[in-house]
């Protein structure tokens, strides 16, 4: 992995509700969640949540892809194990 992409994965992780909500997905597993269930666990609010699964998604550490109506976030487990 690039010294940036490492740089920008770790600048993304050092703010406590992304580092929760990357944890929160990495323990979903491949299953993943959508924003209404990260939130409700996490207790963050939906608007709040989506600013830092931007920032984790513009980082590499998530992807998102759309079930039907919803939006599914996972960890990028191949970018996180780089």
């Amino acid at each position: 992995m690039e010294s940036d992409a490492v740089i920008r994965a770790l600048a993304a992780l050092a703010q406590p509700h992304r580092l929760s909500a990357f944890r929160a997905l990495v323990v979903a597993g491949q299953q993943g969640l959508t924003p209404t269930t990260m939130a409700e666990g996490l207790q963050i609010p939906p608007a709040t949540l989506s600013f830092h699964l931007k920032e984790l998604l513009g980082a590499g550490l998530v992807t998102q892809s759309r079930e039907g109506r919803h939006l599914i976030y996972r960890a990028a487990f191949e970018h996180m194990n780089e």
